[in-house]
């Protein structure tokens, strides 16, 4: 597994083309936006590398809770 993945969402990076002007095309990667978070899990504080968008939905899902 790599190491830019999200562990809740299993976000991974993407890969496409790069285009310049000529339209002349080069491999390319779109990493994901991970985020060092402090999460309590069963009463210990963990260090885990989310994904932005990870983040959001747990802090919605924590505040509606």
């Amino acid at each position: 597994m790599s190491a830019r993945v999200c562990p809740v969402t299993g976000k991974a990076p993407l890969s496409g083309n790069k285009r310049s002007h000529s339209l002349r095309a080069t491999r390319r990667t779109w990493n994901v936006n991970l985020q060092k978070v402090k999460v309590n899990l069963d009463g210990k504080v963990v260090t885990l590398r989310l994904s932005a968008r990870a983040i959001k939905t747990l802090r919605k899902t924590a505040k509606s809770a």
